[in-house]
């Protein structure tokens, strides 16, 4: 006859212990401690075998079926339980070595190796180590949801919405790389998607305005700073490019022959290699720069290295110092102000403007179609641009 609540509460304690059986191999051991033990009696191999379950009432009459009901389908597929139990309990172990700070030091080495921008590396430092704060020495599986929006809730008190987005969106990283090294079952940061306060899209501040365009490059040219510093700024107008590309930019890049500037893939934000085509103006200065600088490796390298290029700094540095303040001019803003008075001018094609700053086509077909595209009229566009910045900067 089934076991019931009511019936085992009611066993009693004897001299020696016993079994109460309930139905399909299950039944109760009471002890002689007075302590209550589910067991599940089954054959395997023609061997007669006993699966703990564990104690009532810490494991109720349902929850042993339940257990049973699981073994049994283990048995179904040829598998001993207690083998499985095991191999779970090893599981277990190995997962509390698998701590946030472990995976996510891992998964920064997989950035290495699929050569991540420094960029890009140095804000997974920076996310990973506001993370590891608070629960980098917790094994990966018993890190929730919750405790992950403390984290982030602790950025946003200080108004870095944008911050608290960025690092959610790491945490998941390293998440999804346990899951994928099979050491996590989820990524709880799918849950807070929504929790977070969605921060307002500032744009880089740029100069667009011809006018205001050509009062900046007059004062560039005059620049009494370092002289690879206002060459940088020169050519970062010239070329719009982004200041990472420019200031890491090295003499084995450049085809003097052809005019071409080729940045490999690594070095791009979109990880493709990207032609740039060099005007005549660019050559004169880069031929200036090359008297400086022409000995090493980097085009800008390091006031204190050579082995390194100018600091990330640098060029926003030499804009406040020449006056313009964070809301009125980048080094980023460049591309801006090339991207909108190229535009604007209605003599380009938006496909090859968008190529020139090595915007990538969303669409794999059209893509695949333009890759090749627009080449002769970047080459114009380039010589049309360096012109057009020399004719404002001169006019008063």
């Amino acid at each position: 006859m089934p076991l019931s609540d009511i019936k085992i509460r009611n066993l009693k304690t004897e001299a020696k212990p016993y079994k109460v059986a309930d139905f399909e191999g299950l039944f109760i051991l009471v002890k002689t401690s007075g302590s209550k033990s589910w067991r599940f009696k089954y054959r395997l191999g023609g061997k007669e075998k006993l699966f703990v379950i564990g104690d009532y009432p810490a494991h109720s009459l349902a929850q042993a079926r339940k257990a049973r009901d699981a073994a049994k389908a283990l048995l179904a597929q040829g598998i001993d339980p207690n083998e499985a139990k095991q191999e779970d309990k090893r599981i277990l172990e190995a997962a509390k070595g698998e701590t946030f700070i472990k995976l996510g030091q891992a998964f920064l080495a997989k950035q290495h190796k699929e050569g991540k921008s420094k960029a890009t590396l140095d804000k997974t430092e920076y996310h990973l180590k506001l993370a590891n704060q608070d629960f980098g020495q917790k094994p990966i599986t018993e890190i929730t949801a919750p405790m992950i929006l403390k984290t982030l809730r602790k950025v946003e008190a200080k108004g870095n919405y944008e911050t608290a987005h960025r690092l959610r969106a790491r945490i998941g990283s390293i998440f999804r790389y346990a899951v994928a090294s099979g050491v996590a079952e989820i990524d709880p940061t799918y849950a807070l998607r929504d929790a977070l306060i969605r921060p307002t899209r500032v744009h880089r501040a740029a100069i667009t305005d011809p006018k205001a365009l050509g009062q900046l490059m007059r004062e560039i040219a005059q620049f009494d700073g370092q002289a690879t510093t206002r060459i940088g700024l020169q050519l970062l107008a010239m070329l719009a490019q982004r200041p990472g590309e420019i200031r890491s930019a090295k003499w084995a890049e450049i085809d003097f022959a052809n005019k071409i500037w080729a940045i490999p893939a690594e070095k791009m934000k979109m990880r493709r290699d990207h032609l740039v085509p060099l005007p005549d103006q660019a050559m004169m200065l880069l031929d200036e720069l090359r008297r400086m600088n022409g000995n090493g490796e980097y085009l800008f390298p390091s006031l204190r290295t050579w082995k390194r290029p100018m600091s990330e700094n640098t060029l926003n540095a030499a804009l406040r110092r020449m006056g313009y303040a964070g809301d009125e001019m980048t080094a980023h803003g460049f591309r801006a102000s090339f991207s909108t008075l190229a535009n604007e001018s209605g003599l380009w094609h938006a496909d090859a403007i968008e190529r020139a700053l090595a915007h990538v086509e969303k669409n794999e077909v059209r893509r695949a179609y333009a890759r090749g595209e627009h080449w002769d009229e970047r080459v114009r566009l380039a010589n049309w641009w360096a012109d057009y910045i020399d004719e404002i900067r001169t006019q008063t």
